[in-house]
Parts: C-alpha cells; sequence; structure tokens
C-alpha cells in the first residue's frame, strides 16, 4: 500500500468515526474537512513495532495559521495495513476526537467537564479512557475511582504553554517491570507530568495492559467561547444546533470506557 492509498484509508476512517458523533466530515483534498471552520489533517507513517502510526490534527479554524490546532499521534494493530490504519483512527475518535467534539458541543455526551482549582483559569474536558489489553479490570476500576487531573496538575501546569488550548495525551500500563507512564502536552512530551503519573498507584498486573485518554484544557472567558465557535456556519454549510452552557461534573472527570477487554 503506497502512502497515498494509507492516507485515503484514514481519511475515509475518519469520515465514519466522527459520522458516529453526528459530524458530518468529508475528504477534501489532504484535509477532511468539517462543520464550520473545522477539520482533520493527517500525517502518516510507519511505526518500528510493526504498528501503524498516524499523526490526527483537529484542525479548529482551517485556514488560520495562529489557530490552535490538537495534534495526537495514534497506533493501531491489525493483521493487515487497512486494519492497522483503521484500529488507529478508532482509538483517536474514542479518546481524543471524543473530547474536542465534547468541546464545542459543550453538553456532557462525549466527554467531562471540570474545573478545577488546582488549575485556576482553565476548563477542562476529558473524553472517555480507553482501557485494553489483559486483566483489564483492576486498571478499569481504578479509572473509574481516581482523580487524575488533580494528582498530575502540580507538575503539568508549567507545561501548559498555549494560553488558548492545551491537548493533554496520558497512556500507562504494560505490566510488572516493564511499564509506561507518558504525559504529552500538545504533542511533546512532559517529563515531570510523566514522572508524577508514573508515582500513582495504578495496578500493575502480570500481563500487558494499558489506558489511554485525553484531555483538553481551554483558557476560561474569551478563549474558550473562541474555540467553542468553530462549527459556526460558514456559507454553505448548515449552522448546528447552539451549544449552550457546559455541562460541569460536580465529583470527578470519570467517564470511561474498555474498547477491547482481551483477558480477565
Amino acid at each position: 500500500m503506497d502512502p497515498e492509498q494509507r492516507r485515503a484509508v484514514i481519511q475515509r476512517a475518519v469520515v465514519r468515526e466522527l459520522a458516529r458523533y453526528g459530524r458530518e466530515f468529508a475528504v477534501d483534498g489532504e484535509v477532511v474537512r468539517g462543520p464550520g471552520s473545522t477539520a482533520v489533517a493527517i500525517r502518516e507513517h510507519a511505526g518500528p513495532d510493526g504498528a501503524a502510526h498516524a499523526d490526527l490534527g483537529f484542525v479548529l479554524r482551517l485556514g488560520s495559521a495562529d489557530a490552535p490546532v490538537v495534534w495526537d499521534c495514534t497506533a493501531g494493530l491489525g493483521t493487515t495495513e487497512t486494519e492497522k490504519l483503521e484500529s488507529a483512527v478508532r482509538m483517536w475518535a474514542g479518546t481524543t476526537a471524543a473530547a474536542v467534539v465534547e468541546l464545542l458541543d459543550g453538553r456532557g455526551r462525549y466527554g467531562d467537564h471540570r474545573r478545577l482549582s488546582e488549575l485556576p483559569g482553565w476548563h477542562a474536558v476529558q473524553g472517555p479512557a480507553t482501557v485494553f489489553g489483559y486483566q483489564s479490570a483492576r486498571l478499569t476500576d481504578w479509572l473509574g475511582r481516581t482523580e487524575l487531573l488533580p494528582e498530575l496538575a502540580g507538575a503539568l501546569g508549567p507545561a501548559l504553554a498555549d494560553p488558548r488550548l492545551n491537548g493533554v495525551k496520558l497512556f500507562f500500563g504494560g505490566r510488572t517491570g516493564d511499564e509506561v507512564a507518558e504525559v504529552r502536552v500538545n504533542g511533546e512530551v512532559a517529563p515531570a507530568a510523566s514522572r508524577a503519573l508514573g508515582a500513582l498507584d495504578w495496578p500493575r498486573a502480570e500481563r500487558f495492559c494499558w489506558a489511554r485518554l485525553f484531555v483538553l484544557l481551554a483558557a476560561e472567558g474569551g478563549g474558550l467561547e473562541a474555540v467553542r465557535s468553530a462549527e459556526a456556519a460558514d456559507p454553505g454549510t448548515p449552522e448546528p444546533a447552539p451549544a449552550g452552557p457546559p455541562v460541569v461534573r460536580g465529583s470527578r472527570l470519570g467517564r470511561w470506557w474498555q474498547a477491547r477487554r482481551a483477558g480477565h
């Protein structure tokens, strides 16, 4: 499969996955265009581990060079290149894209909203967490009862370099003695936050099991409203339903799911 064919597989998968959130996207040259000024940009590359890796950027203001783009690297597995690429897009859609759509939508349908005293001035939106691998029940249960963002706030705050919007990916798990704990902010590894994540008491298992989740931190006030207007209609684009005020959860960023459970 050549690069153009791989890009086409990714683009079709993006269109299909975002339709699950009620968003109509369509391939337009190198990008996949959505409502208003939104789009998804793609950079695809092969990984050394045999997985298919794709950098997907959720563009909020297509054509504006200084507008934030939520980039995330995602990987997928399968028996064919098509399966691997489609798996990578599903992983991205279930975590990262869900958080972006929820930020734009603001109704609490695709993620959770929080305002945290530990991160003043930021509005947090977390999409569902994906737990995959073997013996996943313990890690899933731990995620459901743990306040992750407040635990990491002290180390995470200095890494929030964009004053408008920051995308934070958390990936952690593995097995006892072969663990990984990584926090990326706007695509760059945040060493202090990664160390803080690794120091938490998430359950280590004898077999491989990982968790992946994505959090958006948008500046309160005008910055948040500017981001949420990205789906406003432009000529020829249907007007989406008004988003209304964000639904703020009272207790924790607790939404999560198991995308794949390969063992018990």
